[in-house]
């Protein structure tokens, strides 16, 4: 059972969330996963007998390291929480609570990159033909995968969209980003159909079946804003109906999507930071990687010497 921590540490753990919060405007979600891995940090401290912040040195750091890879924790967890850690230490450090570099020559673990999973432009296409446009939760759930295959959104971002969000006369999306985060998205033209005919034709028949005002653009059939969970599970229905894996399609997936079939027709990656609210470009470049990956498999599938039709490697 891990040790209980000081209340000088305790308090210091404290002051950085309600600094990161405030500040850095950080999310609740990641302010809870900071909170869980500090805990963690905290208790390390305590187990090594440091009482106050000013007592950390960096034996304390690296073998705090040494303990989560001990515990089992992969090296991408490890990674997360050690980044918890250095941003707290770094505040302590700013408020004059910890004195000298204790990060210098800590290593941080290294975790291979997952690729992620996206669809070939054509199985995007599919599924937003599965809709059914003459319904009004058709002409929704198009509206809803128009804007998100064609403007990258976090499905979060898409379910929260308000009213006032919309400029259609210019083609734009004004959207509250992570982190409170405000960015500017443009709008395609087969969108901005969709949205017009979901606005006018299907949102107004289910604001009738509402028991209150909501100002969400995107609604359930009793008229109040859609959940993520209930758009997840119309998706994984549209991808029964497109002849696509329900395994391989979820609104993330589709926000990959945008980010490669952009990159692959040309785009430029400070342009798909921006539009998908990235605040570090490495965060966007593992799209290039995604490209490369679906060039190379469209070499291997389509060119005579490929695996694919009949040649083989060397």
């Amino acid at each position: 059972m891990p040790l209980e921590a000081s209340a000088e540490i305790s308090a210091g753990i404290d002051a950085f969330l309600a600094y990161s919060a405030v500040e850095r405007g950080l999310s609740p979600n990641t302010l809870e996963a900071y909170g869980r891995d500090l805990a963690r940090f905290a208790g390390h401290l305590a187990a090594e007998g440091v009482t106050r912040p000013a007592h950390v040195e960096r034996a304390h750091v690296s073998g705090f390291l040494v303990r989560l890879e001990a515990e089992g924790l992969g090296a991408r967890s490890r990674a997360r929480t050690l980044v918890a850690a250095r941003c707290l230490l770094r505040h302590w450090q700013r408020e004059g609570l910890l004195s000298g570099d204790v990060l210098h020559g800590v290593p941080m673990p290294h975790a291979r990159q997952p690729l992620p999973r996206v669809l070939r432009a054509d199985e995007s296409v599919a599924l937003i033909e599965a809709t059914d446009p003459a319904t009004t939760l058709g002409l929704r759930d198009r509206a809803m995968l128009e804007v998100l295959y064609g403007c990258g959104l976090r499905v979060s971002e898409l379910v929260s969209l308000p009213l006032a969000a919309i400029d259609r006369r210019a083609g734009l999306l004004r959207v509250m980003g992570k982190g409170r985060r405000e960015r500017i998205v443009p709008v395609g033209e087969a969108a901005l159909d969709a949205l017009a005919a979901w606005l006018e034709q299907g949102r107004p028949r289910l604001v009738r079946a509402a028991r209150r005002a909501c100002d969400a653009v995107f609604l359930s059939n009793r008229g109040s804003a859609m959940s993520r969970q209930h758009f997840f599970e119309r998706l994984r229905g549209l991808a029964l109906r497109a002849g696509i894996p329900r395994e391989r399609v979820s609104p993330h997936v589709l926000r990959h999507a945008f980010a490669t079939d952009l990159l692959e027709g040309g785009a430029d990656l400070r342009a798909v930071q921006s539009m998908l609210g990235h605040v570090d470009l490495a965060t966007t470049q593992i799209y290039t990687h995604v490209s490369r990956s679906r060039l190379r498999d469209t070499v291997e599938r389509h060119h005579p010497r490929g695996a694919g039709r009949g040649g083989r490697r060397q």
